[in-house]
């Protein structure tokens, strides 16, 4: 009796294999990485750098697919439109999930039903530069060259809703200041 309840156990566990021995081979055939920016921003540029890195592990080609637009909303809501076969992964912000949810109406896209987390892959800072002809020479005197100008100097975005962009109202809301929004589509 005992060794007939064994050989029932090697049985089932073998039995338990089969599925995975006739699963198709991962990847058999090009992985795409949407990129929800811009060619040649930070995004971009951390999707190359890992699509080289997994073409040469799983000697497969990796495709790297720049959708930018509406501080990444395109490319998110491409992506989760896209067969659910792991061919295509997502590369984006937090933006996507965690700010354009309060910011926009429709947003094409489930953020937290259509998607599935892998890997945070990098932090990025935010950081304050200013052009060399602005008359500054730290983050004190550039509050008063605001204060002194409300509404004539422009800050840059990757796009409304951007980390860059949030920060930056959050910023001028702190300090009383008064700058023009100039988004990029990146």
């Amino acid at each position: 009796m005992n060794l007939n309840i064994q050989r029932m156990t090697a049985l089932f566990c073998a039995l338990a294999t089969l599925p995975a021995i006739a699963a198709e081979a991962y990847p058999a055939k090009p992985i795409r990485i949407v990129v929800a920016y811009t060619p040649a921003g930070t995004t971009d540029i951390l999707a190359r750098a890992i699509g080289q890195k997994l073409t040469e592990a799983w000697g497969q080609s990796v495709i790297v697919d720049n959708r930018p637009g509406a501080n990444g909303n395109i490319g998110t809501e491409y992506a989760a439109k896209a067969t659910p076969d792991g061919y295509t992964l997502l590369m984006t912000t937090a933006a996507p999930h965690g700010v354009n949810p309060g910011l926009y109406r429709k947003l094409g896209f489930d953020a937290v039903k259509d998607f599935a987390g892998i890997s945070l892959v990098a932090t990025v800072p935010n950081v304050l530069v200013v052009n060399n002809n602005v008359p500054v020479k730290d983050v004190k005197e550039l509050i008063a060259h605001l204060r002194a100008n409300p509404g004539k100097i422009n800050f840059g975005s990757p796009g409304y809703g951007s980390t860059g962009h949030m920060s930056t109202e959050l910023f001028m809301s702190m300090t009383g200041t008064k700058m023009n929004h100039v988004p990029y589509k990146g």
